[in-house]
């Protein structure tokens, strides 16, 4: 049996995170999870805060605390938020912790001894007001590239491009706005990419399952040259840098965050003496690892980490499949924490639960493209798929077996037609649901889960057991025995998008706490015999109102 390794991209620690961090990454990657439990597959879900960086030193600065305490106060909060939304981790880490502290020493010790480091003295930002250096994400500027003025020294948020600090124009301090930045210099360690480049592509270029969002990405890094990659912050937050004359420097933020993964992996296994993280981070073949992130991490995922990895020389696992999303804009702009322009994961739960969120998200998912969330939409899909089409199906089947059988599934008459072809129709949208669950492709997953759905209604809706009540009684008791297991079979496949409303379901009819196992399309129909006692589950899904909606939007900054 493959093992199924899944990581989601480490959320950053400062702050809460908007549903464009739960869309792009945390939920597909719960939604995957959950689908190989149901499926039988041994699964490890892995991730964790991202707490090292000059972003963290800011926040806890601005909030007057110390930085360790920062840090594990926004770690409680955010795995609690995760929590509610029902993300099934395994373990949810933290990269400060001691175990990435050593890894990273470790596959650094492990990269020099294999010749990819470099030391070499680079200009480096100055700031005489501040009267230090500036590492890259402490330096503001605008981007030579494409002209966004908030560009930081690392990265261009607008247009994605990687930078460097003496790249951008008009510099200034992220501590304290001034503009006499200066460069001097300064020692600093290199990873060479450069001389990794032709394994890496080698690699990449055998991933055709790829997104090509993803490998787009990839090999236009590659196609454009890479360039050797500083590793080392002059800052006091984050993994020392085990090497004489480097006292006081720490690594770069994103050399050792997604070691943090693999330290996850130790943390867990270090909980129960049967388990070996080894066996699924070096496990080879064996070990099926899929990465879910957004469209501006690839470039670390499939570049940076990699190589990592390979230049370590250890039998590390691969990522088999990675990915990557597109953004999730609101109501046509930015989500904006400065401006509170947009709904974030806190604040979300405050208006709805989890589960109307977590659908519309995954039902949505920008894969294909960036996806715009408006409430109006989230309000239009929620009302529709999760009240009109997956709601009324197990009220009005189980109220009427409350109504007419005593809550008992009746038991009369045998299987015609109708359940011959309904039953040959649900093979082939299991096997669709499935495909399309291995691929990791959510959003069509959604829309088999919801075309199973709306099959369910449409045979209660043909069929019409009430009907038959009084005149053919064994007609009706067939096709309400049937629709009981439709709403059983509906609730499974719902199980990974919306598991708690699919667990209250699952529990009225009478069935097993857990994970409910993907379901056989040979017996689907038949799972529930004649006898049982099931109950009405107390409403699953109240519509959002117009009111409601303009609520929600007016005080979320959409309007």
């Amino acid at each position: 049996m493959t093992r199924i390794l899944i990581t989601s991209a480490l959320p950053y620690i400062n702050g809460v995170k908007h549903l464009g961090n739960l869309a792009g990454s945390l939920l597909p990657a719960d939604i995957h999870a959950r689908y190989h439990r149901q499926a039988g597959h041994e699964t490890l879900f892995l991730c964790g805060t991202d707490e090292h960086g000059t972003p963290a030193e800011l926040a806890a600065a601005e909030a007057g605390v110390s930085v360790p305490d920062y840090c594990a106060t926004h770690h409680a909060i955010q795995a609690d938020i995760y929590r509610r939304f029902a993300i099934s981790f395994d373990h949810f880490s933290r990269s400060s912790g001691a175990a990435n502290h050593a890894l990273t020493q470790e596959l650094f010790e492990r990269l020099d001894a294999a010749g990819f480091i470099e030391e070499r003295t680079i200009r480096q930002a100055w700031s005489a007001t501040d009267a230090r250096f500036l590492p890259d994400r402490y330096v503001l500027g605008t981007c030579p590239y494409c002209g966004d003025a908030g560009a930081r020294g690392d990265q261009c948020e607008a247009c994605a491009r990687l930078l460097d600090p003496d790249q951008l124009v008009a510099p200034r301090s992220a501590i304290s706005g001034a503009r006499d930045i200066s460069f001097r210099d300064s020692r600093h360690l290199f990873l060479k990419l450069a001389a990794l480049a032709p394994r890496l592509r080698q690699w990449i270029e055998a991933q055709a399952q790829w997104p090509a969002l993803v490998r787009g990405i990839a090999l236009k890094w590659l196609d454009e040259g890479l360039r050797d990659r500083c590793i080392t912050r002059d800052l006091a937050w984050g993994v020392p840098v085990p090497r004489p004359g480097f006292e006081g420097k720490v690594f770069y933020v994103w050399f050792d965050a997604p070691i943090g993964y693999i330290a996850a992996a130790i943390e867990w296994a270090a909980r129960s003496p049967q388990r070996d993280w080894r066996d699924w981070w070096q496990g080879g073949d064996a070990v099926r690892l899929v990465q879910f992130l957004g469209k501006d991490n690839v470039p670390f995922h499939t570049v940076s980490f990699p190589a990592t990895l390979l230049g370590s020389g250890l039998p590390f696992k691969l990522p088999d499949l990675i990915k990557g999303f597109n953004w999730l804009s609101y109501e046509g702009g930015k989500f904006s924490t400065s401006r509170k322009r947009g709904i974030f994961t806190d604040a979300a739960l405050q208006e709805l639960p989890a589960d109307y969120w977590r659908w519309w998200l995954a039902a949505n998912a920008p894969e294909t493209s960036d996806t715009d969330f408006t409430v109006a939409r989230f309000a239009d899909g929620v009302n529709k798929d999760l009240a009109d089409i997956f709601g009324n199906l197990v009220n009005r089947c189980l109220a009427f077996v409350a109504a007419r059988f005593d809550g008992v599934v009746p038991a009369d008459g045998a299987p015609g037609v109708a359940e011959s072809v309904l039953a040959a129709t649900l093979t082939q949208r299991l096997a669709a649901l499935r495909s399309a669950h291995d691929a990791a492709e959510i959003r069509k997953a959604a829309a088999e889960a919801r075309a199973i759905w709306s099959l369910a209604n449409a045979y209660l809706a043909e069929q019409a057991p009430w009907t038959h009540f009084r005149g053919n009684p064994e007609r009706a008791a067939v096709a309400l025995r049937t629709g009981v297991n439709l709403v059983r079979l509906s609730a499974i496949v719902a199980w990974p998008f919306i598991p708690g409303s699919a667990a209250r379901v699952l529990a009225a009819l009478g069935e097993p706490d857990g994970i409910p196992p993907f379901p056989d399309a040979c017996t689907a129909l038949t799972a529930i015999a004649g006898g049982r006692t099931v109950a009405v589950p107390p409403l699953l899904f109240a519509k959002i109102g117009t009111e409601d909606a303009a609520r929600i939007r007016a005080r979320h900054g959409g309007l």
